[in-house]
């Protein structure tokens, strides 16, 4: 049995998103369904729609950070009721049995990969899954996440369910605390992000950016300063000091840079994946003082919980801008642009008139 969704999808990578019907399953015994109240704009939807990644399956419905409403759950289903306010995030499955299932990092699924909220395998009806664009969606119980924040911030909320975790993770697994000096490279959808939740463990946080008009709103999150890593002589100033940092940038970057201004022991861990190789890293400059460069991949179902109930206690959310859901393609041409500050979130209610 299958229920009609309403949503936005690209038919091809030339196409413009536009209105598409389609199918959802009917609830089975663990699925909960959910009415989408808002859906957040990753830069992922973007490469994904437009073929600038390969293998998208058209046609593409994107969408990966989603906040609604249940409105029905099968019979099996404990962790939630009708009514409840949940999140969906990158993830809709997983083998379920490997090790790194087993411990709770899905995201790092060692025998079907994990499945995509879009463009992945459908494990039930067959061909690929759709995203957040769109009225509604069925996910197995185990991929929902309870959302605690107030009604008033849903909209700002659902980026945290892939910009919030893919910064919270690293933070988390390096273990980023009070007396930590912390970098966070790129002050975009991410790196606003990495600012907030480093500030609110207690790290003395900076922002690296080409920007140095971006030094007040840097501030304003949450960080001590921003240091214009153009700058040869500011960024010299803090050479051997950080204990962390955070690179949010997708963009190709001499990683040098930042990792000459590692402690000894320090870590720079990378969240963003270029189009084009990063030049190959000073061995050099990790044997002689143990640094490491490592990688990060948003974070399984358990850790994303997490991530929203300590966003909740501390009360933080995304800098969002509202738009309709037919404003998507002007919004794309912004994000290539970095016009926005700091997200994109779709009102799924503009749906009905689109």
């Amino acid at each position: 049995m299958t229920t009609t969704a309403h949503g936005y999808a690209a038919q091809s990578p030339e196409t413009p998103l536009a209105p598409f019907s389609f199918e959802r399953r009917e609830p089975g015994k663990t699925d909960v369904a959910i009415d989408i109240a808002f859906c957040g704009v990753c830069h992922s939807d973007l490469h994904t729609a437009k073929g600038e990644w390969e293998g998208t399956l058209y046609p593409c419905v994107p969408g990966h950070e989603i906040v609604g409403h249940v409105t029905a759950v099968g019979s099996d289903v404990t962790k939630f009721k009708v009514g409840d306010v949940v999140g969906v995030g990158c993830m809709v499955d997983s083998c379920g049995h490997c090790a790194s299932c087993k411990d709770g990092e899905e995201q790092y699924c060692e025998t079907t990969g994990f499945v995509g909220t879009y463009n992945g395998p459908d494990p039930v009806l067959g061909g690929h899954t759709f995203g957040g664009y769109s009225d509604k969606i069925v996910v197995d119980e185990g991929f929902v996440l309870k959302v605690s924040h107030p009604e008033a911030d849903l909209a700002a909320v659902a980026p945290l369910l892939c910009a919030g975790i893919t910064t919270y993770s690293p933070l988390k697994h390096w273990k980023v605390g009070p007396g930590q000096k912390v970098g966070i490279v790129g002050l975009g959808g991410l790196g606003h992000m990495g600012v907030k939740i480093a500030n609110a463990m207690g790290a003395e946080v900076y922002v690296f950016s080409t920007s140095p008009n971006k030094r007040d709103d840097a501030k304003r999150l949450g960080a001590k300063d921003l240091i214009v890593s153009k700058d040869e002589a500011a960024m010299a100033e803090h050479a051997n000091s950080f204990d962390f940092i955070l690179n949010t940038v997708a963009a190709s970057h001499n990683l040098d840079t930042f990792t000459a201004l590692l402690k000894r022991d320090g870590t720079m861990t990378l969240v963003g994946v270029p189009e084009h190789a990063h030049p190959s890293p000073s061995v050099g400059a990790l044997i002689f003082k143990r640094r490491a460069i490592a990688g990060s991949l948003i974070g399984g179902i358990a850790e994303t919980q997490e991530m929203l109930d300590f966003c909740n206690e501390h009360g933080l959310v995304s800098d969002i801008e509202m738009i309709r859901m037919d404003e998507i393609e002007p919004s794309y041409e912004r994000m290539v642009k970095s016009d926005v500050k700091y997200r994109f979130v779709i009102d799924m209610a503009s749906m009905k008139t689109a």
